[in-house]
């Protein structure tokens, strides 16, 4: 059985709360919604430091995975360079990377050295790698790929964000709404070095995050559209989904329709 950590639903159940209706949505269950989504952010899903909070539990279940479970485990003997490898990714959830690059960072002496730390650390579930979606296996297995923490609240215990990015963060959440329903998971990369954060394979679903959108931000909102439309385009898809901060109109042009959603409400209902 594969057990994923509390989704959005099941956080607010564990805390005592009720999910709203999404079909009776109010502009004040929008806002407490919002509130709500914040905070699972913060604290992340994982029951028991959920449940005393008050223990470093946390701490202790990472400690155990990377010493007991993987360095142990697997003999590893340079267990620094394992833990300063763990603490990069953890501390950098939803970003490319390469192995070549973690290679130089962590001087280690050879790229597989590097991709059996990776292949360990996702072995036991403390983080997950996805590939560039292509039709070639060969470049899917080449290209950068992308982390993600399995947790929001146990990434920030043990890793180090100086200013937290919470888009990152946001695509940290979409991640494991995606990746519960479906192991193919990959994102887009498009000309232009544009991006497309999520494809999901088997159900012909594009998804782009942004942390807002609203019309004083068009830099910010053309940048996510013209991502989304070359996706499409390279696809040969007709639809597309944006999640942001609220539900808005969709937006459409050339046959391309992209719908945008409030991401607290797409999470409840993931």
């Amino acid at each position: 059985m594969t057990l994923f950590p509390f989704d959005s639903s099941e956080f607010l159940r564990f805390r005592g709360e009720t999910p709203p209706k999404l079909d009776r949505m109010t502009t004040s269950d929008s806002a407490k919604l919002q509130s709500q989504l914040e905070r699972f952010l913060r604290l992340g899903g994982i029951p028991d430091p959920l449940k005393y909070p008050e223990l470093a539990l946390r701490q202790t279940l990472y400690d155990d995975v990377l010493y007991r479970y993987i360095a142990t485990r697997h003999r590893i003997a340079e267990v620094s360079a394992l833990r300063e490898l763990a603490f990069f990714l953890m501390s950098n959830p939803a970003s490319r990377i390469s192995y070549n690059k973690l290679k130089r960072r962590l001087e280690l002496g050879s790229v597989n050295t590097v991709m059996s730390y990776v292949e360990h650390l996702r072995d036991s579930w403390l983080l997950f790698t996805t590939n560039v979606y292509d039709f070639s296996v060969k470049r899917q297995q080449i290209a950068p790929k992308k982390v993600y923490a399995i947790d929001r609240g146990l990434a920030d215990t043990v890793g180090f964000c100086f200013s937290p990015n919470t888009r990152r963060l946001l695509d940290n959440l979409v991640f494991h709404a995606l990746r519960q329903r479906s192991p193919q998971v990959y994102y887009i990369s498009g000309p232009g070095n544009t991006e497309v954060d999520f494809y999901v394979q088997d159900q012909q679903l594009l998804i782009q995050v942004a942390q807002q959108i609203d019309q004083d931000q068009v830099e910010t909102r053309e940048r996510e559209v013209r991502a989304l439309r070359d996706g499409m385009r390279q696809l040969g898809l007709s639809e597309s989904l944006l999640l942001a901060d609220r539900n808005q109109d969709p937006i459409e042009a050339d046959g391309q329709v992209i719908h945008v959603r409030s991401m607290a409400e797409w999470l409840l209902g993931a």
